[in-house]
C-alpha cells in the first residue's frame, strides 16, 4: 500500500521515525549510524529509509519545510503506517542570549500564528504540546549522556522571511519561546488528533540575538549531538 506522497508497503517503516526537515539530513543521518538500511520512500525526493541502530529498528525521513509538509508527513505516517512515535529533529533560530549556536532544544510546547490545527479539525488554541513520555525519556537519555540541552516552548511560524518588523521579544516574554522552528506546532496537533507520539529536538543554526549563522552543510552534517540524543532515545522507545 502506498499513499500519494510515501510509496512504502505496509512493515517498512518501524515504530518510531526520526524526522529532520532537509531530506540530506536523513541520508547522512543513515549513512552514519544505521545498519542494514533499506530506502523506502524517494517520491518527490523526501527520501526515508528504515535501518537498525545499535539492534533497534528505526526509521529516518525528511518532513519538508513547513506546517503543511510535516503535516501530510506526519498524517501519514501515523494513520496508514502504524507509527507510533516521530522525533522530530530540525533547525531553529535562537529568540534568547541564553540559547547558543548549537546548544539543543527540546520543546515541552509549540506556539503557533497558524491556522493549521483550526482548519484540520477545529482545533483554535494557538499552543500544542509533545508527548509528556517522549520528552520524558529524552530527558532522561540526555542526562545518561551528559548532554546538556534546554527544554522551553518554541515558537512555529508560517512565515521565514517577514516584512517590517519581527515581534520575536513578544513571543519571548509572554510565551517563554527561546527559539523558532516551522513545523513543531502541527506535528504535535497530529500526533494529539491521532492518539500517537510526538517530540521535537532542535540545534540552533542562527541567532537573533548575535545574528551568527552556520552554512546550509553544517545543518545538514554537524548536528551530532541532537542526533545521537534521538537515536539512542528511540532504541528504548
Amino acid at each position: 500500500m502506498s499513499t500519494p506522497h510515501i510509496q512504502a508497503e505496509i512493515g517498512e517503516i518501524a515504530k518510531t521515525i526520526l524526522m529532520p526537515g532537509d531530506p540530506l539530513r536523513a541520508k547522512h543521518l543513515v549513512e552514519t549510524y544505521l545498519e542494514n538500511v533499506k530506502p523506502f520512500n524517494s517520491v518527490r525526493n523526501m527520501l526515508g529509509y528504515t535501518g537498525t541502530f545499535k539492534g533497534k529498528e528505526i526509521s529516518i525521513m525528511g518532513s519538508g519545510m513547513g506546517m503543511p509538509s510535516i503535516g501530510i508527513y506526519s498524517y501519514e505516517l501515523y494513520s496508514q503506517y502504524n507509527v507510533n512515535n516521530i522525533i522530530r529533529i530540525g533547525s531553529a533560530g535562537s529568540y534568547v542570549k541564553e540559547v547558543k549556536l548549537y546548544d539543543v532544544v527540546l520543546a515541552d510546547s509549540a506556539y503557533s500564528e497558524s491556522t493549521y490545527a483550526m482548519v484540520q479539525s477545529g482545533y483554535q488554541k494557538n499552543i500544542t504540546f509533545p508527548s509528556e513520555e517522549l520528552n520524558a525519556a529524552i530527558l532522561k537519555k540526555s542526562q545518561e549522556l551528559n548532554l546538556n540541552i534546554h527544554t522551553s516552548c518554541i515558537h512555529s511560524s508560517d512565515v521565514f522571511y517577514m516584512e517590517g518588523d519581527n515581534n520575536y521579544k513578544e513571543l519571548v516574554d509572554k510565551y517563554n519561546c527561546s527559539c523558532v522552528e516551522m513545523e513543531s506546532f502541527a506535528l504535535f496537533h497530529n500526533a494529539r488528533v491521532l492518539g500517537k507520539k510526538a517530540a521535537c529536538l532542535l540545534t540552533i543554526s542562527d541567532s537573533f540575538i548575535t545574528h551568527e549563522v552556520i552554512s546550509a552543510e553544517a545543518r545538514q552534517k554537524s548536528f551530532d549531538a541532537m542526533m545521537k540524543l534521538a537515536l539512542e532515545t528511540s532504541i528504548e522507545l
